[in-house]
């Protein structure tokens, strides 16, 4: 029961940590997809922090063991180390380990030439996570790339869903959406 309070309340630690680390700003921003925005997200400054990298993980490992995934990766640079924090948490755990991977935006041009780096089993279900969703165009490329090597993609998750298209854009391509935080084109973020 204690488990369970304390993973209720992880989402609002979570906020809490996006504004003492600065993760989350206010202002007039444009976005890498282009649109504009009142705030911005730097998920990296949360998930490279100690306890940002272990909230998020406690939050999400869940929801990716009982969608079934395997394993976890997501887009460099930003799901970089949120995939490496919810590895690290699920050898600690005692439950299943979730081996990690990231996927580049081109392969590289040297050595193996790969798209995908990481311990990634052949044929596993996965998990694709991201630190924000704006139009899912990072996330869709790591979910074509983790399809096209033959696996599927059972689970897709996000720190911060902006609500500027992209989760319905999944939804309508068949993928659920999980997000710790929800923003609105008012400025206003809060938990899901």
């Amino acid at each position: 029961m204690a488990t369970n309070r304390a993973n209720e309340e992880m989402p609002k630690r979570i906020l809490e940590l996006c504004n003492e680390l600065e993760a989350l700003r206010f202002g007039d921003f444009t976005l890498t997809s282009g649109e504009k925005s009142k705030y911005y997200f730097d998920g990296r400054l949360l998930t490279l922090s100690p306890e940002g990298s272990n909230a998020v993980a406690q939050v999400i490992l869940p929801a990716i063991r009982k969608s079934g995934a395997e394993a976890v990766g997501g887009p460099a640079v930003a799901a970089v180390p949120m995939v490496t924090g919810i590895a690290m948490h699920s050898a600690l755990d005692g439950g299943r380990q979730v081996p990690a991977f990231f996927v580049r935006p081109q392969p590289k041009e040297h050595g193996m030439g790969k798209l995908i780096e990481g311990p990634l089993p052949a044929g596993v279900p996965v998990a694709i996570v991201d630190d924000a969703c704006s139009t899912a165009g990072s996330l869709y490329l790591a979910i074509r790339a983790a399809e096209e090597a033959g696996h599927k993609v059972v689970f897709v998750g996000c720190i911060l869903d902006r609500n500027q298209g992209g989760s319905e854009r999944l939804r309508s391509d068949g993928y659920d959406l999980f997000s710790i935080l929800k923003g609105d084109v008012d400025g206003k973020v809060g938990t899901s």
